[in-house]
């Protein structure tokens, strides 16, 4: 077992979705955090409190195309702004006795698990640029997240070297095969392409936790820091994009005793960051610290070395 574990928090999105009246957007959790920002900084004052040591800004569906279909009346600057404020918010209120560090999201920028509508490589890498330099002075570390496809990946990985900050890959892989990203694409074809990237860690988000069990034995050959933060969704097939989360249904088998017991064998497997995603809140971060803590892991708060 891992003696040094990362404990990222869990899916905010889905935890807004529970906690606000509003019906579900497109925008997923930014239209909750632009109506209702305090409702965000609870969400994360809760992660906390549960024992998480990165706190994740709602920023998943922040990006220029997004807010130009959903929120033209909106700038980027300012909804990262509010980002950061809810987040700085959350972590002041919070009863933790231990330092947190939050990092930013850089998601999918059109759509999630769709590859079909991804940007090409160079619009990809010149957007990421952005969030990134934007970002870069208020966050310890980027999550590039629920990659679907290779192109997107690598845009991503190389804007978070060439703006010189600390970053993990997090690719989310197909329902049905551990061995593919939702595209098709393999997994160690994936691999490969964000390496000489050198990202910090390569990690497997927003999937089963059965399916990452499998995908992280892949993950594991690739020499570098490795994770995973998986999914509570029975499937995501029925999410298309300009659809909303209220189409996807949550596990009924997946309490926090049952999502630890799967964070356990990826710590086993020589995972050191773990956390959750979508569907997994902060009765599961809790139960995974108080495991860890019971077991004499150092629980820490860096996504790099």
């Amino acid at each position: 077992m891992s003696r040094t574990v990362t404990l990222l928090d869990g899916g905010l999105g889905q935890e807004l979705i529970k906690r606000s009246s509003a019906p579900p957007h497109p925008l997923w959790a930014t239209q909750v955090m632009i109506d209702e920002p305090h409702l965000v900084s609870e969400i994360h004052r809760d992660f906390c409190d549960a024992g998480a040591r990165v706190i994740c800004l709602n920023t998943y569906a922040v990006s220029r195309h997004r807010l130009a279909t959903y929120a033209p009346e909106k700038s980027l600057q300012e909804v990262l702004d509010t980002a950061l404020a809810a987040a700085d918010a959350g972590i002041a209120s919070s009863q933790s006795a231990f330092e947190v560090s939050t990092v930013a999201s850089l998601p999918p920028l059109n759509a999630s698990y769709d590859h079909t509508v991804a940007p090409d490589f160079e619009s990809a890498y010149a957007q990421y640029c952005e969030l990134i330099s934007l970002q870069k002075t208020t966050v310890s570390a980027f999550l590039l997240e629920t990659m679907s496809n290779i192109a997107e990946a690598t845009a991503g990985a190389k804007a978070i070297r060439d703006e010189g900050v600390v970053g993990a890959i997090a690719f989310t892989l197909s329902d049905r095969d551990a061995t593919k990203l939702r595209s098709g694409e393999s997994l160690d074809a994936a691999i490969d392409a964000v390496l000489p990237h050198t990202p910090d860690a390569i990690l497997i988000n927003c999937s089963t936790p059965e399916i990452v069990t499998e995908g992280l034995k892949i993950v594991a050959k690739s020499g570098v820091k490795f994770g995973a933060y998986a999914n509570g969704f029975v499937s995501v097939d029925a999410l298309v994009p300009g659809s909303t989360v209220d189409r996807l249904s949550e596990r009924k088998d997946l309490g926090p005793d049952e999502y630890l017991e799967f964070v356990k064998s990826w710590i086993e497997l020589g995972a050191e960051i773990v956390g959750g995603c979508c569907e997994i809140g902060p009765a599961h971060i809790k139960a995974i610290s108080t495991y860890l803590a019971r077991e004499g892991v150092t629980i820490t708060r860096n996504i790099g070395p």
